[in-house]
């Protein structure tokens, strides 16, 4: 596991269990006015709008597992690498998951399956909590992310047709509102702002990085 980049992790909450079971989701949330935007930071209604005109109009239902290894230590988030030959976010760093198939019973069931699929952790090791608010992505899938603890003890086993590497980032950081940046690129043929978290050698942007932000911001809201 690589080093955080700043030489002092931040606090985990102590009542972060906690907070998680009262801020996550029950079910998805389906209302499209509640979708996120690919990792958008904070950006005027003009420039949202605008970004949403860029979107595909018919979006895929996928799902991503938003894994917590409950390690004894300190608690981390399972993120993968996704393989540079990949036609779509080649090299970029995500969570496991995919696209809805007819065959899954629900969204949580693709995201369990998924993750079989892409690094080998049994369904059996993986226990679901709920949900945060769905992203859209511009390749055209809307994606809801599912939270689960990880048991210790799994074996990963990558698909490397899929995955160039699996790594676990420290959940201290993921929920330390101070991790986060907001960077300019190129969406479409215009600039945003999109969100940013650097690891070590990793730099995790994009949708990936707005889902953690999500997160982040649950768990901030629930404080009691």
């Amino acid at each position: 596991m690589a080093e955080a980049a700043a030489s002092i992790s931040p606090q985990l909450p102590a009542d972060w269990r906690a907070r998680l079971s009262r801020g996550l989701l029950t079910q998805p949330d389906v209302e499209q006015e509640n979708v996120r935007l690919g990792g958008l930071a904070s950006h005027s209604d003009s420039v949202r709008a605008r970004v949403r005109e860029a979107w595909p109009e018919n979006m895929r239902a996928a799902a991503v597992l938003v894994g917590i290894v409950d390690r004894p230590e300190a608690p981390t988030l399972l993120m993968t690498v996704r393989a540079r030959h990949l036609r779509q976010h080649p090299g970029q760093i995500s969570f496991p998951g995919g696209r809805l198939e007819p065959f899954d019973a629900d969204i949580a069931a693709a995201a369990l399956r998924e993750t079989h699929e892409e690094i080998g952790i049994a369904v059996g090791f993986i226990q679901p909590l709920g949900f945060l608010t769905d992203h859209v992505v511009q390749t055209g899938f809307r994606i809801t992310p599912v939270v689960a603890m990880i048991r210790p003890g799994f074996t990963l086993n990558p698909d490397s047709t899929e995955v160039a590497d699996v790594f676990e980032l420290p959940l201290s950081l993921a929920l330390a509102i101070e991790s986060y940046r907001a960077q300019q690129r190129m969406v479409r043929d215009f600039k945003v702002d999109v969100w940013e978290l650097p690891f070590g050698e990793y730099h995790i942007w994009g949708a990936t990085a707005g889902i953690l932000m999500n997160l982040c911001e649950v768990v901030s809201r629930a404080h009691a």
